[in-house]
Parts: structure tokens; sequence; C-alpha cells
């Protein structure tokens, strides 16, 4: 356990978000490796592939649940020195993973067909899409497992043993993936489902390592039988904190399917391109969001042991860094976009569309990182409702004028981007507020 009531706010931040930016690097390497290779199987390929992984928000949204649930609670209790409660929380997380990851396995491998139908209208890219979701459902399904070991850590201000867990298994994934998608030494492609197949088997060798890591050397929080019984106070508690942060992430998952829905129209070529860009645009967002990340933590900290004041200058310190951060990476993406999504595809049309997408989108960025800082304030101090708000705001104000637009003579996808660009530009003023609102209230 590590005390974030002490000591210089920043170089806590700053510690806590150097491992965590390292972790979801390689989280973001599992999906680059993968389209490296799949982006020489054709745009059809690469299509199906982005198409499907949109599904991951989705899984994404139940796992943050879980995972901000896990942080708030136990930080607090961390803050109020309370390892009994600690060790409560992260027993009933570990129940809640169980279960919730069985339900997505079944549910997978039911639903996938009738998913990439809503959101594609090209028969190539649906086969594509499903061939890779039927590799790659195990890995949905264990992320919880993962993420509710990951956040008891990180709600105890551990977060170095996560991200040499998650290393070890892009190492995997990166051996793996040629081997599976191309077939490199065995002389058996598997195509797509290789890239989904590899990275199910390299989250299944992390969850074994990062499990045995509780029984062997983890002290404040551990597996208890005695505390595995459904304790649904806890429950409740956990899920009312992390309900609202989930669902930023669930009307994620609708609002990329709500584009691809609206791009279907212009092919396989935009479908592509737009996957690719994003997927490019999530990595170069890692190091903000992961000082957005390692906010929780110490806000719930401060919090729970009562230094208001601290509280304050976690949350501007941070939305500071942030934001300078996001105005380097908008430069980055606007000046160097182009040359990074050629490592990806040689298909020129693909390649203009991505980094139309990206030049346009870049000027998200810092407003982004606005977003990400106030939902980071907002879970610490265990209240995540007005976080979904601004998220439901942006969702309920880009909807209406999208199908609008798409019903428009001379409609052209770019239109699309700059709708996207205004409306997170107003939710990040939302956010703003909604935080300003909630310190008035809990740190008097």
């Amino acid at each position: 356990m590590k005390d974030l009531t002490q000591g210089s706010i920043s170089k806590h931040v700053i510690q806590m978000a150097l491992p965590i930016a390292i972790g979801m690097l390689v989280q973001t390497i599992y999906f680059l490796v993968d389209l490296y290779f799949v982006g020489k199987l054709g745009k059809e390929a690469l299509a199906g592939v982005n198409a499907a992984g949109n599904i991951a928000f989705l899984v994404m949204g139940l796992s943050q649940i879980l995972g901000v649930g896990t942080v708030a609670l136990i930080s607090q209790a961390v803050g109020r020195k309370d390892r009994a409660q600690a060790n409560q929380v992260f027993n009933q997380s570990i129940l809640i993973a169980a279960m919730v990851g069985l339900m997505v396995l079944i549910g997978g491998y039911l639903w996938v067909d009738d998913y990439l139908e809503t959101i594609s209208s090209d028969a190539e890219t649906i086969r594509h899409g499903i061939s890779y979701l039927y590799g790659f459902i195990p890995n949905l399904a264990l992320q919880f497992a993962l993420v509710a070991m990951a956040s008891a850590l990180r709600g105890t201000g551990i977060v170095k043993p996560t991200m040499i867990v998650q290393l070890l298994s892009v190492v995997i994934n990166i051996i793996l993936a040629p081997i599976l998608i191309a077939g490199w030494f065995t002389g058996m492609p598997m195509g797509v489902a290789g890239a989904g197949l590899a990275s199910s088997i390299a989250i299944l060798v992390a969850v074994i390592v990062m499990w045995n890591y509780f029984h062997r050397l983890e002290r404040y929080v551990s597996v208890k039988k005695a505390l595995l019984k459904p304790d649904y106070s806890i429950v409740k508690r956990l899920l009312a904190i992390g309900f609202p942060a989930g669902g930023e992430f669930l009307l994620m998952f609708f609002f990329m399917a709500i584009i691809y829905a609206l791009i279907q129209n212009f092919g396989a070529t935009a479908q592509a391109g737009f996957g690719l860009g994003s997927r490019i645009m999530q990595a170069i967002f890692v190091p903000a969001l992961a000082l957005a990340f390692a906010l929780p933590a110490v806000i719930g900290q401060n919090f729970g042991g009562k230094q208001y004041q601290r509280v304050k200058q976690a949350f501007y310190r941070t939305l500071l860094m942030v934001s300078l951060l996001m105005a380097i990476l908008t430069w980055f993406a606007v000046t160097q976009g182009e040359w990074i999504i050629g490592f990806f595809t040689q298909d020129k049309e693909v390649l203009a569309t991505a980094y139309q997408f990206l030049k346009i989108i870049a000027f998200n960025f810092i407003p982004s990182g606005i977003i990400f800082s106030c939902s980071g304030a907002l879970q610490g101090l265990g209240n995540t409702w007005p976080a979904f708000y601004s998220m439901a705001s942006r969702l309920f104000l880009f909807v209406i004028p999208a199908f609008w637009l798409a019903q428009q003579a001379g409609y052209q996808i770019e239109q699309i981007w700059i709708l996207s660009v205004a409306t997170v530009l107003i939710q990040s003023m939302i956010s703003l507020i909604l935080v300003r609102r909630e310190f008035k209230i809990k740190l008097l």
C-alpha cells in the first residue's frame, strides 16, 4: 500500500501515471500489432476487424463499472486506514468479475453475427469481423478478472505489477500474431481469426500471472473464501459508483456504432479508414489518459482522509499537465499522422480517409483531455453520475444533427468529423461546470 495523502501531489500523479501509461500503451499495442498484420490482408479485413473491435467499447464500459467502483471504494478505505473494508470490496469485485466474464463469453458467441450485420452492409467486412471476434471473445471475457485485480492494486497506490503483467502479455501477443495470422513457421495462416486468438491467449497468461501475484506477494488485499459470498451492500455501492463511469464507455460504444452506421454507405474504404484513424488516435491519447487515470486513486485517498485542499490541487495540476500534453499531441497528429498511418496500410484511399479523419479530430484532443481529467476527479470523489450526464449530452447533441446531415444532398464524411469536434468541445465545458459544482458540494 502507498500513502498518497502525504508528499507532493504532482509527484504522486506522475509516479502513478508512468506505469499506467506503459500498461495502456501495451494494451494499445495489442490492437496495433493486429492491425499491422491484418492490414496486409486487404481493406475488407481491416474494416472487419475495426468494426468488430468496436465491441470492445461495450466490454470496456462493463469492466469500467467494476474497475471504477473498485478503485474508488478501496482508495477511500485506504485513506481511512480501513484494511478490512478494502478486502471486502476486493473480494466482491473478484466475484462480480467471474460472473460477468462468463456472461460475456456466452453472450458474445450468441449475438456477434447480429451486431456486425447492424453496423455494416458489406458482406466481406462482416465475414472478416465475425471470424475475428470468434477468436477475440475470450479476451473480452477475461478483461473483467484483470480489471478487478489491477483496480484493487491501483486503489492501494500500487501500479507497477499491472504494468509488468501487461508488458508480458503484449510480448506474447507480438510473438503469436505473425504465427497465427500469417502462418509464420507453421505454414497455416489463420488470417483475422488468428489475430483474435493471439490476443485471447496473451490475456489468459496475464490473468494467470496476476492471480499468482495476489496469492504469493500482495499483502494489503487478498482473496479470502469467506469474503467471496455475495455482500449486496458492497455490491450496491460498487455498482452505484461504477455504473455512471462505465456508462460513459457504453455510450461511447453506441457513439462509435452510430458512426459506423452513418458511414457504411461510403463502403469498406471509409470504415477501414475511420477504424484505423480511431485506433491511432487512441494510441496518441495514452500519455494524457495515463495522467487522468492516475487521478482517481490520488483524489480518493485524500478525499477519504478529508484533505480537501489536496483534492483540489490534484485536479487542477493534473488538468494543466493533461492540457499541455494534449496540445503537443495535437501538433504531432496533424504533422506526423500520415506517416504513422502508412505503417498499417498501403491502400491510398484508406490512408487518405484515415488521415483526413485524424487531421480534423485532432482538434478534439485538448477538450478530450479536459473531459478525461474531470471524469478522473469525479471517480475519486465517488460520484460518477455527472460524467455520465456529460457524455450523454454529447451523444444527444451529435446524433440528431448527424442523421439530419446524412439525409442531405452532398453529404460528405468530413461533416461527421467536424460535428464530433464541436460536440466534444461543448462536452468539455459541461464537464468542467459539473466538477466545480461537485467540489462546492463535497469539499466544504
